[in-house]
């Protein structure tokens, strides 16, 4: 009889086999993408298919019912014990027979597709460096004198393809008890490297192993770490939790890190010791709420800036505090979990971290980088990271560039006189009527503005306990807007300005938003000395993304992508008013959310990405803003809100800002008048 053909959507793959041949064995010679662990004994149900019958005019066939082999005896018991969809049947099992078409499910498909539904929307293709394979090892021979990690070895070659594996010690220990309490049966988590290393044996378990396989994609920043924990075998964010960078303490900065280090010996290794720590205990926590156990997190993709790289592998950072910036190595690493301390994984997990740009421009804007693609758009975009050291990408397919900005962590509402982190209780969101002068605010954990019936009993739980990051912006922002600062970022008093609101602070002005201090809650201000610090960090910003401008030759970008943990809660329009940002039409400005922490995710979801993200990277051209003499004299200009002489025509068309100036000197923005002693 003559072979049959085989069709297999949704990859269109299709090809002759003989009859009898397993499902299973024509997707692999193929290469279409259909899961096995078990390698075709029927044991772990996910090659499961979904074979068509009838006419197919597309593909020009007709399948008949009898296409493939009976039901038999080993899905009867799977169904059984398991269930399985109708129509379903295991490639492993089911026979060809004759022509047919077969649809491999999305949850059979290895490298299935995964949406981020974000601002950006885009595919993730899962091909994890880490998978379960389940394979049968030949038992010891007195005539054949090999070791068990021999045969294990030679058994994953024949099975899968595995050409070498390597082992640590502490799985070695446990191979053979697992060998023989599975009677020769296991199943191995391997590791690959995307170098085309040798696989790495992560783990091993008796018979088949169907507990969890998880990885931690992981951003550590500045100010906060935030780690997701993802599903390998689906690239699901089981769950995302983040804390305060416990090396806050020795400088809310990096160069106050730096200095740190640089003023007290052994300064570094404390820095070390306190990340290490703070990771370790993140990831605890994490495993406590997801109710899994350490073990099954066997691998780690980081993503940070150069400084606090070098201090969670243990480098001493000084050189970068000094020009030329060097850093100790620029090259993503692929290590052993437990050489950065981390104990709360699987005792044998990897540790993934991208590489780095350049001296100040690190292995987050890589990650940025990976999650954006400013290398494929056709036209040009500034992709700004908003954190404590903000990372700046601009370019298209032409040409990339990079720098980074010192913004401090006023965007992330530290130096700030009411803020705090993003939490319940914080103001997030702000409007200030323009002829009243009054506030309306929202605050985390509650959808009601404050002027709404039920608000005070809606956030009766959590309080108003402070304005955070993205409140503060909006705070600036609406009061430049309503007149209540001028465009030198100077509170004008209550009689310039016509609200009671605005109240003696010192010598200065702030302005009052809420006040429960007689109740004895928060009294919630912005101070001037809150919108000086606003001012230098996106004068920072502004500057920043000018001097790639400027090497580029444009006064214009066509799309701006704000991104950072908290970049997708920034409003385009109140960004744009204090001139964080250069100007653009608002529907150009998009939020990508925290891109540094989704590139950690491609990267560990996708094994491919890592490589092609190591090839970005090198051409990418870093711009040094700690040498280039025009950013002192962008950064003056940017002082103002929004700039003091760049135009900005696509906010004029939707914004007027007042002409209002408080200073006591000739025109707006003109310096304060001393007064001369008698």
């Amino acid at each position: 009889m003559s072979d049959a053909l085989v069709i297999f959507t949704p990859s269109g793959k299709r090809g002759r086999f003989a009859l009898g041949t397993p499902v299973l064995t024509a997707a692999r010679q193929l290469g279409v993408d259909l899961d096995s662990v078990c390698g075709g004994r029927g044991i772990c149900s996910k090659c499961q298919v979904t074979p068509g019958y009838g006419s197919f005019s597309k593909h020009g066939v007709t399948v008949a019912p009898d296409a493939l082999s009976e039901w038999n005896a080993v899905e009867q018991r799977y169904k059984d014990k398991r269930g399985l969809i109708e129509g379903r049947r295991l490639g492993c099992q089911a026979q060809i027979q004759g022509d047919v078409v077969i649809d491999v499910p999305p949850e059979s498909q290895v490298h299935r597709q995964v949406v981020r539904k974000a601002a950006a929307a885009r595919n993730i293709t899962m091909d994890p460096a880490t998978r379960l394979f389940f394979v049968e090892v030949e038992e010891p021979d007195m005539h054949e004198p090999s070791g068990d990690f021999e045969r294990l070895a030679k058994a994953l070659r024949r099975e899968w393809d595995v050409p070498e594996i390597t082992a640590g010690l502490d799985v070695l220990r446990k191979l053979q008890p697992t060998l023989r309490e599975g009677k020769w049966r296991v199943t191995v988590a391997l590791h690959k490297d995307h170098r085309d290393g040798p696989h790495r044996l992560i783990d091993i378990w008796p018979g088949l192993y169907e507990g969890g396989l998880y990885g931690l994609a992981i951003d550590l920043g500045s100010t906060t770490i935030a780690a997701h924990l993802c599903d390998l075998r689906t690239g699901e964010v089981v769950l995302s939790s983040g804390i305060m960078n416990p090396q806050i303490r020795f400088g809310e900065d990096l160069m106050s890190r730096v200095s740190y280090a640089m003023m007290n010996p052994g300064g570094d290794k404390e820095m070390t010791r306190a990340v290490r720590e703070g990771m370790d205990t993140l990831i605890a926590e994490i495993t406590r709420e997801a109710e899994i156990s350490a073990r099954e997190i066997m691998e780690a993709v980081i993503v940070c800036n150069p400084v606090m790289h070098h201090l969670l592998l243990g480098i001493d950072p000084v050189e970068l505090g000094q020009a030329p910036f060097a850093l100790a190595t620029s090259d993503a690493l692929n290590i052993d979990a437990r050489e950065l301390g981390l104990a709360a994984l699987n005792p044998a997990a990897r540790a993934y971290l991208l590489p780095c740009i350049a001296g100040h421009v690190g292995a987050d804007a890589a990650a940025v980088a990976l999650s954006e693609s400013p290398e494929t758009s056709e036209d040009l975009v500034l992709v700004v990271d908003v954190g404590t050291n903000a990372e700046i990408l601009l370019g298209d397919k032409r040409r990339v560039l990079a720098c980074s900005s010192p913004t401090g962590p006023a965007f992330e509402g530290a130096q700030i006189s009411s803020g705090q982190r993003a939490a319940p209780g914080a103001i997030e969101r702000i409007e200030i009527d323009p002829a009243t002068k009054e506030p309306r605010f929202r605050v985390i954990g509650c959808d009601l503005w404050s002027d709404e019936e039920g608000f005070t009993e809606a956030t009766a739980a959590t309080g108003i306990t402070g304005i955070c990051g993205s409140g503060i912006i909006e705070a600036v922002a609406e009061m430049r807007m309503a007149g209540l600062v001028d465009r030198s970022g100077l509170i004008g008093g209550p009689e310039q300005t016509g609200t009671w609101r605005c109240q003696a602070d010192g010598r200065t002005h702030a302005y009052l938003i809420h006040d429960a201090s007689a109740e004895g809650g928060s009294r919630i201000t912005v101070t001037q000395g809150d919108i000086r610090a606003i001012q230098l960090a996106k004068s920072a910003l502004y500057a920043g993304a000018r001097l790639l401008m400027d090497e580029i030759g444009t006064d214009r970008v066509d799309r701006v992508v704000l991104a950072g943990a908290f970049g997708a809660h920034i409003s385009p329009k109140h960004a744009m008013v204090l001139g964080m940002i250069p100007d653009a039409a608002l529907d150009k400005v998009t939020s990508a959310g925290n891109a540094a922490g989704t590139g950690a995710r491609i990267a560990l979801c996708n094994i491919g990405a890592r490589a092609g993200i190591e090839a970005t990277v090198r051409r990418i051209h870093k711009v040094e803003t700690a040498i280039e003499p025009r950013f002192q004299e962008h950064f003056v200009n940017a002082n103002a809100l929004p700039h003091a002489v760049d135009p900005f025509p696509e906010l004029s068309r939707i914004v007027t800002l007042p002409k209002v100036s408080y200073n006591t000197g000739d025109g707006e923005g003109g310096r304060r008048k001393r007064r001369r002693s008698a």
